[in-house]
């Protein structure tokens, strides 16, 4: 019977100090004023409003193979009047505009397959032995 009474106690204890705690959180405040503190009227530093000019912007090459090829490099190409390595581009391989497919990579400027193509197997320039096979981008695999 002491057990009873026990376990009767301690639920009545609980229920009593959750009430209370509930009626405590519920109790509203009164809010407080918002108050906004103006924004700096500084002028901002001069190396915020400074700007460097992109070199692969859209104007950077209008056209000028030779401005990209003294800028970037031999192979790179004016396309779209950005320069860009025809031999590397997955989006201009080997001529402008020439998109590889989802699972092609570009090579030397020619859309390849690295996981079948005996050339680049696995990567750009992994030849495999002669008469091997290119196989998930490993040579002779199986």
């Amino acid at each position: 019977m002491k057990i009873m009474q026990i376990i009767f106690i301690v639920s009545i204890t609980i229920t009593i100090a959750t009430t209370l705690t509930i009626i405590s959180t519920t109790t509203t405040t009164s809010p407080s004023p918002i108050t906004t503190t103006p924004l700096s009227t500084r002028p901002a530093s001069r190396f915020l409003i400074e700007k460097q000019p992109n070199p692969r912007a859209a104007d950077h090459c209008k056209n000028n193979d030779e401005l990209c090829y003294i800028l970037e490099g031999k192979n790179s190409t004016c396309c779209n009047n950005k320069c860009m390595d025809l031999s590397e581009d997955k989006h201009n391989c080997g001529a402008c505009k020439n998109k590889c497919k989802f699972t092609n990579s570009c090579c030397n400027g020619e859309c390849v397959n690295l996981a079948y193509d005996k050339r680049h197997c696995g990567s750009c320039g992994n030849k495999c032995m002669p008469g091997g096979y290119c196989i998930y981008g490993l040579c002779n695999y199986a």
